[in-house]
């Protein structure tokens, strides 16, 4: 019988215990605690956990959860709400940052495609992290919430079409029309889907379920639900995690939408450490050390240009200062999916060995700095009014 993955998660929960204990007596976010295991435990450091793939699946099931847990607590009205904030403030933050990023790497002397691509990819927020934080702090309602919320949900969204540029700045021929069509397709489907199965299937479906009174079938129903939806927009090409946004969406007019919130709790946090973990795994010290000067400037380069990007996006879309400082400061960081478009654009040799490995130093290192940076927003924005700020 192998036990590698077993020894493996042994390893990562027990440094996990260790680091959250110590980060929670001096009142440190958690999710740097499960980041700093990732890289004590990874390869390029001790190299006590081995099966990175295996880690990487349960790292998935956990974003998995978390977004599934997002889309139950709100709903196709709640959604519908903060659609400006979806397509007008995530198309701007996204162009905005993309076009930025594009001109710094030219000074840079880097060359056009890897340029754009840089901007694609540096545009892109972590939306299992920032949800996280605004979960547990009960702020996904609050209006810089929504904000944050809709900006992210765009960027889930627009990976698809990024996914149809990498071979295009990676110079293969396709045909933009028929993916263009069978996008429009897909996404008609995923809507139909998505409207049916919240106003008339999974209410009945869970009523039926409920009055079973069995609490072990409804937990089986709802992995159901969520993993089965996940798996089929997965297949249509548009993300596990935005499959099961949609599909806790699809149950969160249901009467039983805070029953299956309240069960989903345990294994949502459980998951979502080893995603966090996984992350760590992924940095490569002796890189960051050998170019620590141009891992130190990029990092502040994108942290700067996203953090103005995302708060001026913010004010375009009417909020107060305060607001404005806490959107710029929440969307700041790079996103894990930017991990799967940098891969392929390594692939396709838009980018170098050298870029790939400074991006995922960058990404990493912000995702890191994120918690903290999102602490101090508010207190920083507080600070900054004492000078007669608008408000």
């Amino acid at each position: 019988m192998e036990l590698d993955i077993l020894k493996d998660i042994v390893v990562i929960f027990a440094l996990s215990t260790f680091v959250n204990f110590i980060f929670t007596k001096i009142k440190v976010p958690t999710i740097i605690g499960y980041l700093l295991t990732g890289i004590v435990a990874g390869p390029h450091l001790l190299g006590l956990v081995h099966g990175n793939h295996e880690i990487e699946l349960m790292a998935e099931i956990g974003v998995i959860l978390l977004m599934f847990s997002i889309g139950i607590e709100y709903s196709l009205n709640h959604l519908m709400q903060i659609r400006k904030f979806v397509f007008i403030g995530g198309f701007v933050q996204l162009i905005l940052t993309a076009a930025t990023i594009l001109i710094c790497s030219l000074l840079l002397g880097m060359d056009m495609r890897s340029s754009v691509y840089l901007g694609f990819l540096t545009a892109l927020s972590s939306t299992a992290m920032v949800l996280k934080i605004l979960q547990e702090r009960g702020d996904l309602s609050s209006n810089y919430g929504k904000t944050v919320l809709g900006i992210l949900i765009f960027q889930d969204i627009i990976i698809i079409p990024l996914l149809l540029l990498a071979p295009i700045i990676g110079g293969m021929s396709i045909d933009i029309g028929h993916e263009v069509f069978v996008l429009l397709v897909k996404t008609i489907l995923i809507i139909t889907m998505v409207y049916v199965g919240n106003k008339w299937l999974m209410p009945r479906f869970l009523r039926l379920i409920a009055f079973t009174k069995s609490q072990e079938l409804f937990l089986m129903s709802i992995l159901v639900i969520c993993l089965s939806v996940a798996l089929l927009t997965s297949s249509l090409g548009m993300g596990l995690a935005l499959g099961a946004f949609l599909a806790g969406l699809m149950i969160s007019e249901s009467e039983y939408s805070h029953n299956a919130f309240g069960h989903l709790i345990p294994f949502k946090d459980t998951f979502t450490s080893f995603f966090f973990v996984s992350i760590g795994l992924l940095l490569d010290l002796s890189f960051v050390i050998e170019n620590w000067h141009m891992v130190v400037f990029a990092t502040i380069l994108v942290l700067t240009v996203k953090s103005i990007i995302g708060g001026g996006t913010a004010f375009i879309l009417g909020h107060t200062f305060r607001g404005t400082v806490m959107v710029g400061l929440a969307i700041c960081q790079v996103g894990e999916f930017s991990f799967i478009l940098a891969k392929i654009g390594l692939d396709f040799g838009i980018l170098n060995s050298y870029l790939y490995q400074l991006f995922l130093s960058v990404t990493i290192i912000t995702m890191s700095l994120s918690p903290f940076i999102m602490q101090i927003a508010k207190p920083l924005s507080d600070f900054l009014l004492r000078f007669n700020l608008p408000t």
